[in-house]
């Protein structure tokens, strides 16, 4: 239960909620250009782009669940349940596993179009990370400061779509999502209009009005269309303090407070948010018991390293008090 988003003001600003019962001991993970990024079925990787994200490392390999290179590229793996299918091994196509599949782009690809090329000759495998680690089923959101592209891995093979919207969320696929955007067509920032009938004398008697019927709800759809809605029509200044902050609005509209969603019996929370700038490769996030938004450059860092680098997350409340 996650939304990503791609915001556009003088830079480009790329991040998600990640909306989980538990932790995987995430931290914020710079792989440098001279790190050996190893692969299932192609060649290992050993010079690339320097990447910046959240992940959880497992014997000093870098689980990435969303990232940016230091061209601009930026994606995020998203759960992808009941539709998501991947495939084994085929002889013709480049094999990644799904672990895989944010380094092995950023690594390689600058932009979304030299990832499209990619994308063309790729197989989504079963491949497991371990045995105690199994595949989970993701779909992919890939953006740069031009566009953003949804991947899906399913019953109809690897597809690639443009993403007008700049919003992911979860299932069910891409097109279902953008069509059912049909069903809000008659939102709106401004006051409506009735159309009712002709002899009721009704009223705006609140602001916000326009968008009643948006919904409210934790469901992945709810938050693909209030996601949408909330950032097609967002309005912010380009600095970048007031560029981090309207992108922290944006994903406080589609966060989950801790109590709200059951899973057996463990609760679903927002367990960060992330934000981060394409441009300066600035990580930005905040996390469920820490509201305050910290930062880390990946441009303060010896990029021609070989050695993962890392900072763990801020967890505790900050406050600042004024008296």
């Amino acid at each position: 239960m996650c939304t990503s988003v791609s915001y556009r003001t003088k830079d480009h600003y790329f991040g998600r909620t990640l909306d989980l019962e538990y932790s995987y001991e995430e931290r914020i993970v710079i792989t440098p250009r001279n790190f050996t990024f190893s692969f299932k079925n192609v060649d290992e990787i050993k010079n690339h782009y320097g990447i910046i994200g959240m992940a959880t490392v497992v014997d000093d390999y870098p689980l990435y669940y969303d990232a940016v290179n230091e061209k601009g590229l930026a994606v995020a793996g998203l759960r992808f349940p009941d539709y998501c299918i991947y495939y084994d091994s085929k002889a013709d196509k480049n094999n990644i596993a799904s672990f895989e599949f944010i380094p092995y782009i950023l690594s390689q690809c600058g932009n979304v179009n030299e990832a499209k090329e990619l994308l063309d000759n790729m197989n989504i495998t079963n491949d497991d990370f371990s045995a105690d680690l199994k595949t989970a089923p993701l779909h992919w959101m890939l953006s740069d400061k031009e566009q953003s592209i949804t991947v899906e891995s399913t019953k109809d093979g690897l597809t690639v779509l443009y993403n007008p919207v700049d919003i992911l969320t979860n299932s069910p696929p891409f097109p279902i999502q953008m069509f059912n955007l049909n069903n809000y067509m008659s939102l709106s920032t401004t006051e409506p209009q009735t159309h009712f009938c002709d002899n009721l004398n009704l009223c705006n008697y609140s602001r916000g009005m326009g968008a009643l019927g948006l919904p409210g709800d934790m469901s992945s759809q709810s938050r693909f269309v209030r996601g949408a809605f909330i950032r097609l029509n967002s309005v912010t200044g380009e600095s970048e303090k007031e560029s981090v902050s309207q992108f922290f609005h944006i994903l406080d509209s589609v966060s989950q407070p801790r109590g709200c969603v059951k899973v057996q019996d463990e609760f679903v929370k927002t367990i960060y948010s992330s934000c981060c700038n394409t441009n300066k490769g600035i990580y930005y996030y905040t996390t469920y018991g820490n509201r305050r938004i910290s930062a880390v450059n990946m441009n303060n860092e010896n990029l021609d390293n070989n050695s993962l680098i890392m900072y763990n997350l801020e967890t505790e409340e900050s406050i600042l008090e004024q008296n």
